[in-house]
């Protein structure tokens, strides 16, 4: 099921809730992080592909939900990627960060064949606040996996320590999702593997179709 996300290419735009595919639909991966985070970088390393997801010249600009079908391009999807928009926009105005809480924030909170939740965070910058608000719109039950992005701008005694902080500022907070950290590089290809392990296992277990084992 890993292998999925190389056969990713562009479905739909989403720019209000009432647009989202049927609920019967396949399984949906999200992902989700700060403007500048690397998420776009993330989605096209894990899949191969140098421009599939498009990076804002203007963090915030975008406001809707991207859908990536995978799968076989004639047949029907037999999962998604959803692409959020970017959080965290200093120059955002008020009424665009609110479309960001009445869109992405309430899909995370509701959306039924959500199978998991891939934050992107900027290893540098650990967990921030905002990170947290988005975390706070998952359901409890949602499986979450944390990636750790431009790893190769630290040295491995930093990259530890950082995980090591990110890892103890979730339990610190309670996060009750099931919770996995990855040190992650789209420019030196670092962790993509494990992470293409980790999205497989959540679609094979939603479609109930036999996965490769997650690693770590």
């Amino acid at each position: 099921m890993a292998s999925l996300l190389l056969t990713a290419r562009f479905a739909i735009t989403v720019a209000r809730l009432d647009q989202l595919p049927a609920d019967q639909a396949a399984p949906e991966v999200a992902f989700v992080g700060r403007s500048n985070a690397g998420k776009s970088s993330a989605i096209n390393a894990l899949c191969q592909q140098k421009r599939l997801a498009f990076a804002s010249k203007t963090p915030g600009r975008t406001q809707a939900l991207n859908y990536f079908a995978l799968g076989p391009a004639h047949l029907p999807p037999r999962a998604f990627l959803v692409d959020t928009p970017g959080y965290g926009f200093a120059t955002a105005p008020l009424e665009v960060k609110r479309a960001w809480d009445q869109l992405a924030g309430r899909f995370l909170a509701q959306r039924a064949n959500l199978a998991g939740v891939v934050l992107v965070l900027d290893i540098r910058r650990g967990l921030t606040a905002l990170d947290r608000t988005l975390l706070g719109w998952l359901r409890p039950d949602t499986p979450l996996l944390v990636l750790l992005t431009k790893s190769d701008k630290l040295g491995q005694a930093q990259r530890a320590a950082a995980m090591r902080d990110v890892e103890q500022a979730l339990r610190a907070d309670g996060i009750p999702n099931p919770a996995a950290l990855l040190s992650f590089s789209a420019t030196r290809q670092s962790g993509l593997d494990e992470a293409r392990d980790f999205i497989g296992e959540w679609f094979a277990r939603d479609t109930g179709e036999p996965g490769e084992t997650p690693k770590g």
